[in-house]
């Protein structure tokens, strides 16, 4: 039987911890954002999968339910897990070892292994070879990463997590099953075999590893023998290093600080061209990108553009000067521009988005243009109705600009209780009509605290009312006194066979939609 070979494995404790503080610093603004020194804790399926270290000097740890851990830590910022979330950042650091040694394996988010033959004889060492690529990751904002050397995957993992303080650990060649020895058959990653093995009084891993393999096969099957084997430091997998994916991405520095859009756009067409002509040359399509525009006031701008089919050069340009507009709720770039990056946030394959010989003719060339009404108004120029969720019959339409792919901010397939239920008006008003509802006596109609209305409807606007229905009351969000609605609805209908949908809100009466 062949010895394992050696393997270096770089751990990065509370990966799920870091992944979700760099992302945020890219994703959010900075009032949204954790603070790195806040007690923080991810959590799936109501369990704590991983947690900060002020979290855990607080109480917190893996395992807990969510009500336990926040009893531990009143102030515990939550956070749900993500494991896209936690591959995407830590490609960052599988960038980082490969320039240093090429041919890493991800084993996990924030786990990695490498051979320890060629990075060893290129640093004259294990421990300088470890070291080494420590140092790469510090410098790249990975301060805790933890390396083990060892023989085999799973014996360099367990040094990695026992490295503590001196980030190291190297088990010497041969010296597996010692070192395996004292760890608890947790350290297996099976739950229910660590607590089978625990009732037969098995408690650590070389306990188990002196148990007759035979024996181990015929009760725990061909997975039992597997971790058999690893507890006895007999691990047969080699590392199978990662095939880097091709850099899309496309950057381009000025010299010279750009402050108009149209220069910002015109100097940027080179690099959409190179960023199209690098995406066809993977076979790849972009129907996302994702564009970072920074100033040199050092401001960042960086958005997600959505494309219903893909992005050519052209229409990435459009989406660098639209960026640099002004649009509601945003705020602008108040420096020159100095960084443009270009980034695919969604690709698809280029064979998919061939054009067809027949059928797609006058989509296309309303494609074309909405857009070129686009490039000489504006994003928001064109825009087109999507369907949305909401309570209130004018949030069910939302207007988004021509070509975005992204939907509505509420989903429409929410149960929404308190909406309006089939038939819905025949026409509803996105402005609010003002009205008034009053009674026989010409008082104003009204509802009281308990949910009645202080008169009959008989006029609405002057008009005969000859039947009417409700109130029905709507709540929204009273948690939030900013955007906190109480409103009441009413079906009118007047003597000319017109009927209204009516609502009461505020004191204030208006019309939602016309059924007739």
């Amino acid at each position: 039987m062949t010895a394992p070979e050696r393997v270096i494995v770089v751990w990065l404790p509370d990966w799920p911890i870091t992944a979700l503080l760099r992302t945020q610093a890219r994703e959010l603004a900075t009032s949204e954002r954790i603070a790195p020194e806040e007690p923080i804790a991810v959590m799936h399926d109501g369990a704590v999968v991983a947690c900060s270290p002020s979290a855990r000097a607080e109480g917190v740890r893996r395992g807990m339910k969510k009500r336990d851990a926040q009893a531990a830590c009143a102030r515990l910022r939550l956070a749900t897990a993500d494991e896209a979330r936690d591959s995407r950042a830590f490609h960052d650091a599988l960038v980082r070892l490969e320039e240093l040694a090429p041919g890493a394996e991800p084993l996990r988010p924030g786990v990695a292994a490498l051979r320890a033959r060629g990075p060893a004889r290129f640093y004259r060492g294990e421990r300088p070879a470890a070291s080494a690529l420590l140092a790469a990751l510090a410098q790249a904002g990975f301060a805790d990463a933890r390396a083990g050397v060892a023989d085999g995957l799973f014996t360099a993992e367990q040094a990695a997590r026992a490295a503590g303080e001196e980030r190291i650990r190297i088990v010497a060649p041969g010296e597996a099953a010692a070192f395996l020895a004292p760890l608890s058959v947790g350290a297996l990653g099976d739950p229910d075999l660590a607590l089978l093995l625990a009732r037969l009084g098995v408690r650590t891993l070389g306990e188990f590893a002196r148990l007759a393999p035979g024996r181990v096969d015929d009760r725990l099957g061909s997975r039992g023998a597997r971790l058999h084997a690893l507890a006895a430091g007999s691990d047969s997998r080699t590392v199978t290093p990662r095939v880097p994916p091709p850099e899309l991405a496309r950057e381009l520095d000025l010299d010279a600080p750009l402050e108009l859009a149209e220069q910002v756009a015109f100097a940027v067409r080179q690099t959409a061209d190179a960023f199209c002509d690098g995406l066809a040359g993977a076979g790849l399509v972009c129907t996302a990108v994702r564009i970072l525009i920074v100033s040199d006031a050092a401001e960042r701008s960086e958005r997600v553009w959505q494309h219903p089919t893909s992005f050519d050069a052209a229409s990435v340009t459009d989406r660098v000067r639209w960026q640099l507009q002004p649009s509601p709720g945003a705020a602008a770039l108040t420096g020159g521009v100095v960084h443009v990056r270009i980034e695919p946030e969604a690709v698809d394959d280029a064979g998919a988005h061939q054009p067809a010989l027949l059928g797609q003719g006058p989509d296309e060339r309303a494609h074309h243009a909405m857009t070129r009404v686009q490039s000489a108004l504006g994003h928001r120029a064109v825009l087109t109705p999507s369907p949305g969720g909401g309570r209130f019959l004018a949030e069910r339409e939302v207007r988004v600009p021509w070509g975005d792919g992204s939907g509505p901010p509420a989903r429409r397939d929410l149960p929404w209780p308190g909406s309006l239920p089939a038939p819905l008006p025949a026409e509803v008003f996105r402005e609010a009509r003002p009205a008034q509802v009053r009674a026989a006596s010409g008082e104003p109609v009204g509802v009281d605290g308990r949910g009645f209305v202080t008169a009959d409807p008989a006029t609405l606007d002057r008009r005969a009312i000859t039947s009417w229905s409700g109130p029905w009351p709507l709540v929204e969000r009273t948690w939030d006194p900013a955007r906190a609605r109480s409103a009441h609805r009413f079906q009118l209908a007047l003597e000319d066979g017109s009927a209204w949908l009516a609502v009461l809100e505020d004191g204030a009466w208006w019309l939602e939609g016309r059924y007739a």
